[in-house]
């Protein structure tokens, strides 16, 4: 039986990938702003995505860390970038069934097909303004929290 959270209720968990701390900043106000309820897990490299996900070192406790049902992933970050999580989230068979929405700065056109290349589930521009975040975090809570039916969770 799937032991995953419903999508709708505040217990579903997302983890932001971003290495701004001005972007996560602008994000947990919008999704306050927003009324996104979710459990919000930040970390601010692709290596530490990468442990997360894959509960190493300090991300072992599943309790104090679990596992996500949504990834939102920045791409352009030093050392592991997001386009490297990505490819190790969608090539490994525990992680692969991880919806993955990019959230980022780059609007170009090569870094979107990119990422929808190696598996990305949704591609989402980070808006300049504040209201048009918000609006983007409402859009995100309707449709993933909403009316989405995700994939069961690995070894469902």
């Amino acid at each position: 039986m799937d032991q995953r959270p419903e999508q709708g209720s505040k217990s579903a968990v997302i983890l932001m990938v971003d290495d701004s701390a001005l972007d996560i900043e602008l994000a947990l106000d919008a999704f306050q702003e927003a009324r996104l309820l979710n459990r919000v897990e930040v970390v601010r490299s692709g290596a530490a995505a990468i442990a997360y996900l894959r509960g190493a070192g300090e991300y072992a406790d599943r309790d104090r860390h679990p596992f996500p049902d949504i990834l939102l992933l920045d791409l352009k970050m030093p050392g592991v970038d997001g386009f490297e999580v990505l490819r190790q989230v969608k090539s490994t068979p525990e992680l692969r069934r991880l919806p993955v929405i990019v959230l980022t700065s780059s609007n170009i056109e090569g870094d979107r097909a990119t990422s929808y290349d190696v598996g990305a589930n949704s591609y989402i521009v980070k808006p300049v303004s504040f209201g048009a975040f918000v609006s983007v975090v409402r859009t995100i809570r309707d449709y993933w929290f909403g009316i989405n039916v995700g994939p069961p969770r690995p070894g469902s």
